[in-house]
Order: structure tokens, then C-alpha cells, then sequence
């Protein structure tokens, strides 16, 4: 079976990089650049792994990520956030995260950290 995997990014030039390499990596990729379209998307598209931006335009990475762990259907779903801001890791983490990618991030990096939280 197909995994599905949720991105958010505010940024279309990494969102479309991100949408491209999972494809490639055979997932099922849905993105938005919309922090508000994130909880109705999960609920729709039903996803194996989240990945957000920390810094969207309108909304916070962390706090989608906090609503994400708190839903009882989707709370074992595992997510990364997406930060530029490096010295913020224990914050990011303190949101219930359970990766963190560094901005600029190098797509081996990314399939690696996907595959390892969702090959179960």
C-alpha cells in the first residue's frame, strides 16, 4: 500500500521540490501552502506523515503539529517541522514533533528521516 504524505510549505519553490522528490520516492503526496488547510487535509487525506513548515504565513508549524498529536484518530501520526531557525530544536521538539529538518535541508536528508519514521 501506498504511504501518504502531507506538506506544508508557505515557500511554492520547496514545496514543488518536496512534492517531487516523495513522489519519485513512491509516496502519495499531498501539499498546501495554507496552515488552515492543514487539519480539514488530514482528516480528508487521511496521511502516514506530516510535514510542516514552522514559519507559515497566518499560522505556526508547531502549533498544527500539536493539534495534529492531540486528535484522537491521527495523535500516532508521525510529523516533522521544517525551521531556518537551527538553535530552536528543544522548542520544536516541545511541540510534540518527532523530526526536525534544518532549512536548508539536502533531500537525501529528508528521504532518510521520511523513510525511517514511516517503513513500519
Amino acid at each position: 500500500m501506498v504511504k501518504r504524505i502531507l506538506v506544508l510549505d508557505d515557500n511554492q519553490d520547496i514545496l514543488d521540490i518536496v512534492h517531487e522528490t516523495l513522489t519519485y520516492e513512491n509516496f502519495e503526496v499531498k501539499s498546501t501552502g495554507e496552515g488552515n488547510d492543514v487539519m480539514p487535509l488530514v482528516e480528508e487525506f487521511n496521511p502516514n506523515l506530516v510535514i510542516l513548515d514552522y514559519r507559515v504565513a497566518g499560522s505556526n508549524g508547531g502549533e498544527i503539529c500539536r493539534e495534529i498529536k492531540a486528535h484522537p484518530k491521527f495523535g500516532n501520526v508521525p510529523v516533522i517541522i521544517f525551521s531556518a531557525y537551527v538553535n530552536h530544536a528543544s522548542d520544536l521538539f516541545a511541540y510534540g514533533c518527532d523530526a526536525i529538518i534544518n532549512k536548508p535541508f539536502d533531500l537525501n536528508e529528508l528521504v532518510e528521516k521520511v523513510n525511517n519514521l514511516i517503513k513500519n
